[in-house]
């Protein structure tokens, strides 16, 4: 069927509304052509207007770049998957000395490694802030063991940022726009703040779900050194085309072999499945894609999140169709989600989940076997009982523990082991999941944020 743009313009101005997201872009690939629809503000303090050429955040959607780069470095013969991390970065440490000496680049690439995923640290604006960064690792800890679960960790994306500069003798940054920018013609894609200087840029907007966010109080949260997993800076059609690369089994639209056809596959082939399937809405993880399973028809993509911003970006293989949504704030996974289900169910024949909830009359459970205190590195979580149902409180640890206070809620059963915690703050979904699961060598863990936290303990009483 046409790409109907009067049609999609509407749906796409109605839902933004809806979902209070000050300005948002599409680019939809389909039929081998490009379309870009954009409505709202860049900033509502402004009031300068979303365009299709206006530059978003892309959060993690920045890993599949991440991803791309050391795929390369496999095409070129200078990395395997088995390749462990100490044979390229020498010294390489954390603070579990054996997972330091063994793990692998496929197990980084594929959320597997089980180390902390957000260890994040200001090392500095120069070329030297991944270096920095990989020395500052020696005492990061396991969130879980190696090779049990999926447990998403960005950390591991910032070492095979430094990974990509040790065998390229270039910055990230420099390596990431001679590689893919100029090849595939990203034009309109840069990695540092300075360059965003030169387009119209989307400003992240805070506040209570439901309501019209503000403007945040910074551009950007994230240190030059969350780069490889976190910041690029991207228009939709952007992202489209570098996906469609990917689509077309590395082969830019000129005809240039960006990646190999292997290498492209290894990427969208699943490694692990994953326990959580709605943090994420993905059914498992290659090495660098989240893969999805919509009714038997498989697809791929990714979504990220930085201080307000939110990007979801989809590939449907079998119909050729690439989406990308960028968004400056609001519930934008509500958006999202109602958008998408209709676009990719109209152009490609498939029908996405709903948004997670609960069900409207959740039935009580026995929470006796998922109470306890549950820790992860910077995390504490403890599910219990109160007032006749389960609860949580959600603590910052250590180093993190002055970004937030506590948070207790108050959760709802959606089957014996997950659990719904009700969206506040700068989140973008009205509800988050807790999926309890159990490791291999018996011990409890809980998912939340699609991060594995094993159980520590009893319930840890509140202080005071």
């Amino acid at each position: 069927m046409p790409f109907d743009h009067a049609h999609w313009q509407e749906r796409f101005d109605a839902l933004r509304t809806e979902h209070h997201v000050p300005g948002a872009a599409l680019a939809v690939f389909v039929d081998g052509e490009l379309h870009e629809l954009a409505g709202g503000v860049l900033h509502r303090g402004t009031g300068v207007a979303v365009t299709t050429d206006s530059v978003f955040q892309s959060g993690s959607v920045a890993k599949v770049y991440t991803a791309t780069l050391v795929m390369q470095l496999v095409d070129a013969g200078e990395l395997r998957l088995d390749t462990r991390v100490a044979d390229v970065l020498p010294g390489f440490a954390v603070a579990d000395a054996e997972v330091a000496r063994t793990v692998t680049i496929g197990r980084l690439l594929s959320h597997t490694s089980g180390i902390a995923g957000d260890f994040t640290l200001d090392t500095g604006r120069g070329d030297d802030c991944l270096a920095r960064f990989v020395e500052a690792c020696a005492d990061v800890g396991q969130d879980c063991p190696p090779d049990t679960v999926i447990s998403y960790c960005s950390t591991g994306y910032a070492l095979l940022g430094r990974i990509v500069e040790v065998l390229t003798g270039q910055t990230w940054d420099d390596a990431l726009r001679d590689r893919l920018f100029t090849p595939l013609g990203l034009h309109q894609s840069m990695t540092l703040p300075e360059e965003a200087l030169r387009f119209r840029v989307a400003m992240s907007h805070l506040g209570e779900l439901g309501t019209d966010p503000e403007p945040a109080p910074v551009w950007d949260m994230l240190p030059r050194s969350a780069g490889p997993y976190g910041r690029v800076l991207i228009t939709a059609a952007d992202v489209v085309r570098f996906a469609r690369m990917h689509l077309d089994d590395g082969v830019a639209p000129d005809g240039t072999r960006v990646l190999s056809a292997g290498s492209a596959a290894l990427m969208r082939q699943q490694v692990a499945g994953c326990l959580d399937t709605w943090s994420f809405m993905a059914t498992g993880w290659g090495h660098g894609w989240a893969l999805y399973d919509w009714d038997g028809v498989p697809g791929y993509g990714h979504d990220g999140a930085s201080g307000g911003q939110f990007s979801y970006l989809r590939v449907v293989p079998g119909s050729g169709v690439v989406a990308a949504l960028l968004t400056n704030g609001g519930v934008a996974t509500s958006f999202f989600t109602d958008l998408f289900r209709e676009l990719l169910g109209e152009l490609a024949g498939v029908r996405m989940p709903e948004v997670f909830a609960p069900p409207a009359e959740p039935r009580p459970i026995d929470v006796a076997p998922l109470a306890g205190t549950y820790e992860r590195e910077g995390v504490r979580l403890t599910v219990g009982e109160r007032d006749g149902g389960p609860y949580l409180r959600f603590e910052l640890l250590g180093g993190m523990a002055g970004y937030a206070p506590p948070i207790e809620a108050a959760l709802v059963p959606v089957s014996a082991n997950v659990l719904a915690m009700p969206g506040m703050g700068p989140v973008s979904a009205p509800w988050l999941p807790l999926v309890f699961g159990t490791f291999p060598d018996g011990t409890p863990y809980v998912y939340f944020g699609m991060r594995a936290a094993p159980r520590v303990g009893p319930v840890t009483p509140s202080p005071g």
